[in-house]
């Protein structure tokens, strides 16, 4: 046996004594990739949202996740430079222990009647007719995804921004209880009060604009940034009112949500006492929050098996009519650290009803 073998051999062994010790089980997993021929596409199922993805080359890999039992068939796939291509990965996961997480699916300029403000406010995809590009995308992608699969798994789980109001704890399940169907009754008329009540009135763009330090560009961006969700525009109290999950989503009262200001702890405490190793994300924004949020890619991937359902999110897409570019982007670059998987490869398993 070679030096090299030696070293490797060693690594394994302590690889499997360390999970030994943490009472798991180890094993091997043997990275063999199969090249594949003429493949297709992917993410080719809703070219207006997401541009599919083309490589020059494929590869299939052995299975990662195998669990008897397993309710769900869950393909996917990820990039590597070094293996200078896409690889697919195919898995079998146990529904009882997986979660649908959908991040910031929030309700404006819905019949929630949560709206924009005027005449130059922004919020979710900043302008109203990108805000109703996305109720599409919600209604197309995400609940279909949802109610194919609300039965197979775990539980599905929203996250919303802001703190645990006393509207929305009494609304929707929260990872801190259950309401009775009289609380969410008082608590949906007690969230369309609020948001009839409130001016959405705020100031206009910049009619005129010092430039005085000698250096225009700067001053002119400063005074006028392309983004600026402040009280100038978005008036003082707006990020208050209580977000809601958005109308094109059929919102289970099964269904959890979590706001963001209860932190990433609680989200993965509560995840773990419901059993839950494996997550599927989808929401918005996919270059944004869905990663950079409490419930985002990035604080999941450290404790569960996760997986990005590519087309069931969208990407900002701003100066442009389309986030299919935007979206593939950010999927792409996602897919160097994260697992990609698409609606369409989450099945049921063949054979269990």
């Amino acid at each position: 046996m070679s030096r090299l073998q030696r070293v490797i051999t060693g690594c394994l062994l302590l690889a499997l004594a360390t999970c030994a010790r943490a009472g798991e089980p180890g094993r091997v997993y043997h990275n063999t990739l199969r090249p594949i021929e003429n493949p297709a596409p992917l993410l080719a199922d809703h070219p207006e949202y997401v541009q599919p993805i083309e490589e020059v080359h494929r590869f299939e890999a052995p299975a990662l996740i195998d669990e008897p039992g397993a309710e769900l068939d869950v393909r996917a796939w990820r990039f590597s430079y070094n293996a200078r291509g896409i690889i697919e990965i195919p898995n079998r996961l146990d529904g009882e222990k997986t979660a649908i997480v959908v991040v910031h699916p929030w309700g404006i300029d819905d019949s929630h009647g949560w709206v924009t403000p005027e005449p130059a406010g922004v919020a979710f995809f900043c302008t109203k007719e990108k805000n109703a590009l996305a109720q599409r995308h919600a209604a197309d992608v995400i609940n279909p995804f949802l109610n194919a699969h609300r039965g197979q798994v775990k539980l599905v789980l929203y996250s919303l921004s802001g703190q645990a109001d006393p509207i929305r704890t009494k609304l929707y399940r929260t990872i801190d209880g259950t309401p009775t169907a009289e609380e969410r009754a008082a608590a949906r008329q007690a969230m369309q009060q609020a948001f009839a009540d409130f001016d959405y009135r705020a100031a206009g763009l910049p009619q005129e604009i010092m430039l005085a330090s000698g250096k225009p560009v700067i001053d002119y961006l400063r005074a006028f940034p392309g983004l600026d969700a402040s009280p100038t525009y978005d008036p003082a109290g707006f990020w208050d009112l209580p977000i809601p999950v958005m109308d094109a989503i059929d919102a289970d009262d099964d269904d959890v949500v979590l706001f963001d200001q209860q932190g990433y702890p609680a989200l993965r405490d509560f995840l773990k006492a419901q059993g839950i190793e494996h997550v599927l994300v989808c929401g918005y924004a996919t270059d944004m929050c869905v990663c950079k949020t409490t419930a985002g890619y990035e604080n999941l991937r450290q404790d569960f098996n996760t997986f990005l359902v590519g087309d069931a999110t969208l990407a900002t897409f701003p100066a442009n009519t389309t986030p299919a570019y935007a979206t593939n982007q950010a999927l792409s670059y996602a897919a160097l650290n994260l697992l990609i998987t698409q609606a369409s490869w989450v099945r049921q398993e063949e054979g269990r009803k």
